[in-house]
């Protein structure tokens, strides 16, 4: 629901009626991960999706259905082969829906459609799969354990319900958590979808050059807030980097030194000079993102590396870079540059081993979405 945020804030405050359809479990090859969502007003219009098309009707109507019945439930969608047009995932996986009309009564969703589509870092916890009475019940998680609304129920559940929408909140995460009908840990009685709206992760690109132009697009199509750093201010412009969140003129080593970053920040560096390169990928070698990577060619690359441990740098840390940086797809100009680093980052987030699915008798997706096995829908 929260990944339709700014959208359904927008409607809630214009005072319309609507229903929201939300991902909360997938086993196999399922196309859409928990979160994502399809929400539908009361006049037809919808937004989001929750399978990339295999069920968005048979959905679209349940929204419907939702809005006149105001009751929330859980629908369970499959592959069939024996009716070619059943209703299921062509993928053959499978993906449980919860669909829930929304309630302007609901301080917990009125809250964090507000926070979400205002970038504040919020977490929504839901019930969805236990009791009649607890189905779709929600709490809203900020960073420093405040809350709004309830699950209801035994006094510990919505203290076990916040700690657990608190931790995943601190890595951005979107899973599902089972408890305990009394809140207790012990899997059993509940399934909760935790759903983590955090602001965007950065992609900080040094090095103000024309392979940078091009992996700036790249970034902001893929959701990364973008920073461009280079100590030249005559290249670091906004003319020659429109697309750029920030554009930073600095020392890069300097500039990483004093900014924020986290585990799913990405560092790009394209300066290929020693005197930039050295002094910045030896700071950015011993900080905890998720993605650092070096362009040059072979033999730039090992320059590198024996200057790199000359200043200090471990073999532990020197196996963190990705130099050179990018995947091999013979790619030529800034733009094809960019998409394989583009694609690198991707593999190295979710696990990916960058090889062509064609032949090849691993998952399409990955495993990890979803916490333990799908709830029994109700």
């Amino acid at each position: 629901m929260l990944d339709l945020a700014g959208q359904l804030h927008e409607w809630a405050e214009e005072g319309r009626d609507f229903a929201v359809a939300t991902v909360v479990a997938v086993g196999g090859s399922a196309p859409r991960p928990p979160g994502a969502a399809l929400a539908v007003s009361a006049d037809g219009t919808a937004i989001g999706s929750v399978s990339g098309g295999c069920v968005e009707g048979a959905v679209y109507d349940l929204c419907l259905q939702a809005l006149q019945d105001r009751e929330t439930r859980v629908e369970r969608f499959g592959y069939s082969d024996e009716d070619a047009f059943a209703v299921g995932l062509t993928c053959g996986g499978v993906i449980d829906i919860m669909v829930t009309p929304y309630d302007a009564d609901s301080a917990a969703q009125t809250a964090a459609l507000s926070a979400a589509a205002h970038d504040e870092p919020v977490a929504l916890a839901r019930v969805v799969h236990g009791p009649a009475g607890l189905l779709g019940r929600a709490v809203l998680v900020r960073p420093d354990g405040t809350h709004e609304g309830g699950l209801g129920g035994h006094l510990d559940l919505d203290r076990t319900a916040i700690a657990q929408a608190r931790a995943l909140l601190e890595n951005g995460r979107t899973s599902t958590v089972e408890i305990s009908e009394d809140g207790s840990h012990c899997p059993g009685g509940l399934t909760l979808l935790v759903e983590s709206a955090v602001p965007p992760p950065r992609m900080i690109v040094f090095g103000a050059i024309d392979f940078a132009a091009a992996l700036v697009r790249a970034g902001k199509f893929l959701g990364y807030h973008v920073t461009v750093c280079d100590a030249r201010p005559v290249f670091a412009t906004r003319t020659r980097f429109p697309d750029a969140d920030e554009i930073v003129v600095d020392w890069p080593h300097r500039y990483l030194a004093s900014t924020d970053t986290d585990a799913r920040t990405v560092l790009c560096v394209l300066t290929h000079d020693a005197k930039f390169d050295i002094p910045l990928l030896t700071e950015a070698l011993r900080l905890p993102v998720a993605y650092v990577g070096a362009m040059g060619s072979r033999r730039t690359h090992q320059d590198r590396n024996r200057r790199l441990r000359e200043a200090g740098v471990s073999e532990r840390e020197l196996a963190r870079l990705r130099s050179p940086i990018g995947l091999d797809l013979g790619a030529r100009t800034p733009e094809e540059t960019a998409l394989s680093i583009a694609a690198e980052i991707i593999a190295v987030r979710h696990g990916g081993t960058g090889r062509p699915l064609a032949g090849a008798d691993t998952p399409i997706h990955r495993d990890g979405r979803t916490a333990g096995p799908l709830p029994q829908p109700v």
